[in-house]
């Protein structure tokens, strides 16, 4: 980074009010004009904390009770409440997350972008505050004619509501941006041109950027330099292509050797373990109890800032060894063997044809899912993976074709269908925050299946509960938790472990890992491997991470605007892909080691 930064934090230390627990702490980092720093971590890292912090908010329940957050060399923490909001959108400004909860579904698109003109007196009168409108659409790629500006948000695609959360957040021209996690559950194509769009208007306004995101992929490809979090602190901040190359802390190798890998040479491994949350963290380093690396000394006192390298600061005792081992490469794949289909396919899907009302949605759709093996069904939002996902496991009705389970016929419908086909067939959900009930306890919630399907003693069911968690590597303990007070990545494990306990032949996995972070996402593929090896499960994975696939699939059904465009296995459909929609779709995947060869260049 040359010149001056634009933003400046000092040893910022955010609390829990009531307890004075601390939730992040000795966070100390700078973004200059332009610069993208990219912040990573788990889940419960403290990233969203820190981003907020940048807007001098957080969040109800957490204080900030320490250091400075210094925007052009003036302390925004010393400001009043009044000046803060007048601040948040002209200085400083964000993107959240899920676009469509950013913006107002009552109000049309034009109305919500001049508002926020309006709101931060930008231009002296409405003709500029128009011009600036146009200017802004122009500058996400967003029509401004007067059809489109008189929508509203639920008649965008994702991707366009990100858009014009983009539009609004750089509408002010602010000095500074977070951007928190703006591209999780978009397709590969959408988020390209997002990541693009961020990249160009940052460059071209000189805007500093912390980009908050679990996936290290996106990062790579985005961002200047890396800021890695673990439990509550800055471990490791550096360049992007030195930090990939040459990580100097043990938990960002971890995070590397868990970015699923295109070419298919590097194993995916997941890390053992959990972070300690607020409240329960040690006085050493927190990441020893997960370290190969870890000493007396690591379990006593947290390690202080040394550099490895030029502008690469690593919190680690052992830096200087992590670094040798980390240049070497990553842990091989070793190839595995082809197996030979049996005679009979586990699921065969003839000539699906699928509508929603009059519209017809999927088009003759024919797919094979095998014992043991894995189909994954990739695609862009809107291709119809998820819809032909549904109509396999009884949820959507309206088709047309033929669906058979080990050769015998599938009714439309689940109601429809048989007690021991319901078993037999189970889904997973996206989203493990809406697919388990909150108000019944982990151990209600994995026992269902049993009270459904099976008729057995309670102290068996009990048994069997604790089973099924068992195989998802998750402890006994946890039948009398809420999910509310698991993890994301522990609340997926719930929802597996319930789909397992019905004793299931096809398992449906519907983007199970999109928002998950890569540790975890990696735990869970291998996790799925595991168990489609040992209990003979047929996988159909719905996905739009072209690189997980490498990791889970054996075949791979490219689905584009209710078509197969493509089919075959893995190393075919990524090493020589015959339709263009695939190369373009592989062309979007962002790739830690496409990333690093651009910088390099």
């Amino acid at each position: 980074m040359s010149g001056e930064p634009t933003l400046e934090v000092e040893d910022l230390r955010v609390e829990v009010a009531s307890t004075g627990v601390d939730i992040v702490d000795e966070i100390t980092f700078e973004i200059g004009p332009g610069e993208v720093l990219g912040l990573v971590g788990e889940s419960g890292s403290g990233k969203t904390t820190v981003g907020l912090a940048l807007l001098g908010h957080q969040r109800r329940g957490a204080r900030i009770v320490q250091g400075e957050i210094r925007i052009d060399g003036e302390n925004i923490l010393s400001r009043s409440a009044t000046q803060l909001r007048s601040m948040r959108g002209r200085t400083v400004s964000y993107v959240p997350q899920d676009p469509s909860s950013a913006l107002n579904p009552g109000l049309r698109i034009e109305t919500q972008l001049l508002e926020t003109l309006v709101s931060h007196g930008f231009g002296a009168s409405d003709a500029q505050r128009r011009a600036r409108l146009e200017e802004m659409l122009g500058e996400v790629l967003l029509p401004d004619d007067r059809e489109f500006l008189r929508r509203y948000p639920h008649q965008l695609s994702g991707g366009q509501q990100q858009r014009v959360g983009l539009a609004m957040a750089f509408a002010c021209r602010p000095r500074v941006i977070v951007l928190d996690e703006p591209t999780t559950g978009l397709d590969v194509t959408t988020q390209s041109h997002i990541l693009e769009t961020v990249r160009e208007l940052c460059k071209l306004h000189g805007v500093a950027a912390l980009y908050v995101s679990h996936d290290l992929a996106v990062v790579a490809v985005l961002a200047d330099r890396v800021a890695v979090m673990y439990a509550g602190r800055l471990v490791e901040v550096g360049p992007q292509r030195q930090l990939f190359r040459s990580a100097g802390h043990p938990y960002t190798r971890k995070l590397i050797q868990a970015i699923p890998d295109m070419s298919g040479r590097y194993a995916l491994l997941g890390i053992p373990g959990r972070a300690p949350a607020p409240g329960s963290r040690p006085s050493g380093c927190c990441f020893e109890p997960r370290c190969e690396f870890a000493e007396e000394r690591c379990r006593r006192t947290f390690p202080p800032v040394t550099q490895v390298a030029a502008a690469h600061d690593v919190r680690c005792w052992r830096s200087a060894e992590v670094v040798a081992e980390t240049v070497q490469e990553r842990v091989r794949l070793e190839a595995a063997a082809r197996k030979q289909h049996g005679e009979e396919s586990l699921l065969s899907v003839r000539d699906l044809t699928g509508f929603y009302g009059d519209l017809e949605v999927l088009h003759g759709v024919s797919i094979d899912v095998w014992p043991h093996e894995c189909l994954a069904l990739v695609g862009e939002s809107g291709s119809g993976k998820t819809t032909l996902a549904r109509c396999i496991a009884g949820l959507h009705k309206q088709f047309t074709g033929d669906l058979l389970l080990r050769g015998e016929a599938l009714p439309a419908g689940s109601r429809a269908r048989d007690r021991e086909t319901r078993r037999t067939t189970q889904y997973i959900f996206q989203s493990p925050y809406s697919s388990l009930n909150p108000r019944k306890t982990i151990g209600q919630i994995v026992g269902q299946p049993l009270r459904l399907f099976f008729d057995l003693p309670r102290r068996e069911a009990e048994t069997r509960t604790t089973d099924a968690l068992e195989k998802v590597s998750l402890g006994p303990h946890l039948v009398d938790y809420y999910p509310d007070q698991l993890s994301g990545g522990e609340r997926q494990r719930v929802a597996i472990a319930r789909a397992l306990a019905a004793g299931p032949s096809l398992l449906i996995c519907d983007e199970i890992t999109s928002a998950l972070d890569v540790s975890v996402q990696a735990a869970i593929v291998e996790l799925l491997a595991e168990l489609r090896e040992n209990m003979g499960l047929g996988l159909l994975f719905v996905t739009h991470n072209l690189a997980l696939i490498r990791s889970i699939a054996d075949e791979v059904a490219v689905m584009s605007e209710g078509h197969i465009v493509e089919f075959g296995t893995v190393d075919e459909v990524l090493e020589a892909p015959t339709a263009p929609y695939t190369r373009k779709l592989l062309s979007d995947t962002p790739s830690l080691d496409a990333a690093l060869a651009a910088t390099a260049g």
